[in-house]
């Protein structure tokens, strides 16, 4: 039974299966372990703060440093390389990094894979930029959770994306900010799973969230999107189009909505994250608002953006520039219109 007016909002996801869970180091085995992936088009200046802390808190996941000073070290020497993740089949949330041995969500479509990683939880959590040691202890519990009790069950039985994502929108979800009847529908597909991993699945609303994103990621390819890749880095917002490899780059804002109690006043970060993808994919702010998706295969299409001169919206959380604070609100961002022409 479809919702919201009789759109079918997994439109873009069918045939989507999320079906393992490996290592970046099997999904991506031409990159060194002093390579980090980063949300959005390539850095051509010093990442933000909150990018800085996520790398620090992977070169500490990955033991290259000692303390988080030494790690600090190693990443401003230029011992590590950061590059986009999207130019490697990878989409990651927000500030977070993807280093060698975090594990992935793999989701298939058409042949296409996309890939995303694992969060561990509610804020403070390393999507947010967080400093806080105790994001890696939950990174290795959920880890060593998904990769014992989970991934077996998926490569037995892959998950359909479009069940989570009609589900989700049936219950109220946009599948982007809100994930919670997702999620439980997503924990609802793993048979077999134990009930004491199902309650920590079921604890971190977000869990479903990079599995949405893998599989809009696969979307965009499988459907022969004109953009293949799109997304924030906390400095500019950028788009790479079908078969190129420059992305188009433009200066990004903040994205503007609700901040938490008493942080009216922080200075926020610029538009960062890949989880544009599940915007562009018709689902987060484009629920509700279809004149600028292709009705073909239910993703934006660019040439709509530019005829209409009216940007997508995009799901975002907003976060504290200084790195000091994680997690300051939520809102909307608009990237310009001329990114798209």
């Amino acid at each position: 039974m479809l919702a919201r007016g009789a759109i079918d909002y997994a439109q873009p996801f069918g045939g989507a299966h999320w079906f393992d869970v490996l290592p970046r180091t099997a999904a991506c085995p031409d990159l060194a372990a002093t390579v980090l992936l980063h949300a959005g088009p390539p850095y051509h200046g010093s990442p933000p703060a909150p990018v800085i802390n996520a790398a620090v808190q992977a070169l500490l996941f990955e033991q290259l440093a000692a303390d988080p000073a030494s790690a600090r070290a190693l990443l401003m020497s230029g011992g590590v390389q950061l590059r986009p993740a999207q130019d490697h089949g990878v989409v990651t949330p927000l500030a977070q990094v993807v280093s060698s041995s975090m594990l992935l969500i793999a989701v298939k479509q058409q042949g296409h894979i996309g890939y995303a990683p694992l969060v561990e939880g509610p804020a403070p959590a390393l999507r947010f930029g967080c400093a806080a040691s105790d994001c890696l202890r939950r990174l290795r519990d959920v880890s060593a959770r998904v990769d014992g009790e989970v991934a077996p069950l998926v490569r037995r039985d892959p998950v359909a994306i479009a069940d989570i994502v009609r589900a989700g929108i049936a219950a109220g979800d946009e599948c982007h900010a809100r994930t919670s009847a997702a999620n439980e529908a997503l924990v609802a597909k793993l048979y077999g799973l134990g009930t004491e991993c199902a309650a920590g699945l079921r604890a971190n609303p977000a869990f479903v969230l990079p599995i949405l994103m893998a599989a809009a990621a696969a979307a965009m390819r499988a459907s022969r999107s004109d953009i293949e890749a799109i997304g924030g880095n906390g400095v500019d917002f950028g788009v790479r189009r079908r078969g190129g490899k420059a992305w188009r780059q433009l200066s990004a804002e903040a994205p503007r909505g609700t901040r938490l109690a008493g942080l009216d006043a922080v200075d926020a970060l610029a538009a960062i994250g890949d989880s544009a993808v599940i915007d562009f994919c018709g689902l987060g702010a484009q629920v509700g608002t279809r004149d600028l998706i292709d009705p073909h295969s239910g993703i934006i299409d660019p040439g709509r953006v530019t005829s209409s001169t009216r940007a997508p919206l995009i799901n975002l959380a907003i976060l504290d520039r200084a790195g000091a604070l994680g997690l300051i609100g939520r809102g909307f961002y608009s990237p310009p219109v001329s990114l798209f022409s």
